[in-house]
């Protein structure tokens, strides 16, 4: 028979697995070995040879000396490795010996069927055998693939398989790559299924009623991918990746913080830097004329406690721009809070002291003692030493540390800074809130008092404005995400510090530069009285 008929085809065969030590078992059978007769008979007649003791002439074939070699033998006549009917045997032997097994280790007495219907175990090849509800064993099978070759030999290469214990996907698998086909196949190689594959980005939904081949072709939801075709469910990419819009792959998440080379970092660093400066010069300003009525006039010690503070302010909002670390998220939150209250508690000093002054107009005031520096020192200081404890409370128990949020943004990594405890910087921040409304309050009553700067009404402006800017920053802060977060949180530090400067120094500052004549203590008096 001519094997290159067969070349390229394809056929099923019953399950069969290496068993290992079973080519040196057959290597090792020899006629002398023979107990039963059989394999002299087998001998006899595959190598077409004769045992002398055969009683049959020798004219018949030649002399079979029992050192033959199995291998050497044909594969369409004799093969080598375990067959499929073999490996059945071989399964059914030891199935039989584990039932045997089990029923000799119970102490229930059954039948040997009654254990092998539940026995299971792992060969020495690594196949689980096991029995169905009908007592058949569950083998399933190869699908085999013919390559011969000139000499008519030809060669058995396993392709796919067909496994009635795997899952309905991997019931039927076969590697189309590894097919050897007839040399004259020219056609379209077919497709096995009620419709074309599922494409990467979609996933199968099987029909209702239908073929396990038949099956509906569903994009892939938001946030997940196939990157295979004929892929039963769709999968979430990992953390630091996000699907492409083909939703057939993954991409890498890009750090979301807010950076100096970016237009938003730059414009608040330039506006934090420019802001300070201003500062700088109000405060050389006030040095330079430190002398003045007007500076004497407003407690000079206390307006330079509240340049310097105000400096310090905007020069804090620089530690919210670039790569968060320990270092800048313990102190951005901490040192704008210390900072910002020896800001607001001076701007209370400053209204509390004007208060006081006319209050003691009469002769015989008991207040005229606490008019002065102590008095503002004391206001300063007390409240500034509460929002300290309050921040070294916080640093001490739960401090801010910098995190890395995966999903806040779909296509970026939020690098933030974690408050740590977030009841403490609210109530920092409520605290800081608390100053300025109390000032606010103090600088609104006094704002009609005849002072002769009228420094109570400039207060009251710069309050409120500080106050309506804090009150947005909250529902603002907490419905965006990502750098926009922090630029929120900068532009309302550079915001109400900038009102405090404006409203507060600007109309002295305009009297000592521009309109030095005003700047008297005979004008002082002409305008009192």
């Amino acid at each position: 028979m001519n094997a290159e008929v067969f070349h390229g085809a394809l056929s099923f065969a019953i399950h069969s697995s290496r068993v290992p030590g079973f080519q040196q078992f057959l290597r090792a059978q020899k006629p002398s070995s023979d107990r039963d007769g059989f394999i002299r008979v087998f001998w006899e007649q595959a190598f077409h040879c004769l045992f002398p003791t055969s009683g049959v002439s020798e004219e018949h074939g030649g002399s079979c000396t029992g050192e033959e070699m199995l291998e050497n033998l044909p594969a369409m006549f004799f093969e080598m490795s375990m067959t499929g009917q073999s490996y059945s045997i071989y399964n059914g032997v030891y199935a039989i010996a584990h039932a045997l097994h089990a029923m000799h280790s119970s102490r229930t007495k059954q039948s040997l069927h009654t254990f092998l219907a539940s026995i299971s175990f792992n060969n020495s090849a690594g196949d689980k055998v096991s029995f169905d509800k009908k007592g058949d064993l569950i083998n399933g099978f190869d699908i085999i693939n013919w390559v011969t070759f000139p000499n008519q030999s030809f060669s058995k290469v396993k392709v796919g398989s067909i496994d009635p214990q795997a899952s309905l996907e991997r019931y039927f698998s076969i590697n189309e790559t590894t097919i050897t086909w007839q040399n004259q196949f020219n056609q379209t190689v077919p497709i096995a299924l009620c419709n074309d594959r599922c494409y990467p980005g979609f996933s199968r939904e099987r029909k209702e009623n239908m073929p396990f081949c038949c099956y509906n072709c569903n994009p892939c939801p938001e946030g997940e991918i196939s990157d295979k075709k004929d892929m039963n469910d769709c999968f979430a990419c990992p953390e630091d990746h996000y699907p492409n819009k083909e939703r057939n792959g993954c991409l890498p998440k890009n750090l979301n913080f807010l950076s100096y080379d970016q237009p938003l970092g730059i414009v608040l660093a330039i506006l934090a830097l420019s802001f300070s400066v201003i500062t700088v010069c109000v405060f050389g300003i006030f040095v330079k004329h430190r002398n003045t009525a007007i500076v004497r006039a407003n407690n000079r010690n206390l307006s330079y406690t509240l340049l310097i503070s105000l400096f310090l302010c905007f020069l804090c909002s620089l530690l919210f721009i670039g790569h968060p670390n320990v270092l800048t998220c313990q102190l951005r939150q901490t040192a704008f809070g210390i900072v910002f209250s020896v800001a607001v508690s001076s701007v209370l000093a400053k209204t509390t002291t004007v208060v006081l002054a006319f209050m003691i107009t009469k002769p015989g005031s008991k207040l005229s003692k606490w008019v002065g520096t102590k008095l503002a020192t004391s206001v300063v200081l007390s409240c500034s030493s509460i929002q300290i404890i309050l921040c070294s409370i916080w640093l001490c128990t739960s401090p801010p540390f910098p995190s890395l949020e995966m999903n806040a943004l779909p296509k970026e990594i939020v690098v933030r800074c974690n408050e740590g405890s977030a009841n403490m910087f609210y109530l920092i921040l409520g605290y800081m809130a608390f100053l300025a409304f109390v000032s606010f309050i103090v600088a609104f009553f006094a704002r009609k008092l005849p002072d002769t700067f009228n420094e109570a009404k400039f207060i009251t402006f710069s309050m409120l404005v500080f106050c309506s800017v804090w009150v947005s920053f909250a529902p603002s802060y907490l419905s965006t995400k990502g750098k926009y977060m922090v630029a929120v949180e900068i532009f309302s530090m550079l915001t109400s510090s900038a009102a405090i400067l404006g409203f507060i120094f600007s109309p002295k500052c305009y009297i000592i530069v521009l309109r030095p004549q005003l700047n008297s203590r005979n004008q002082l008096k002409r305008k009192n009285n």
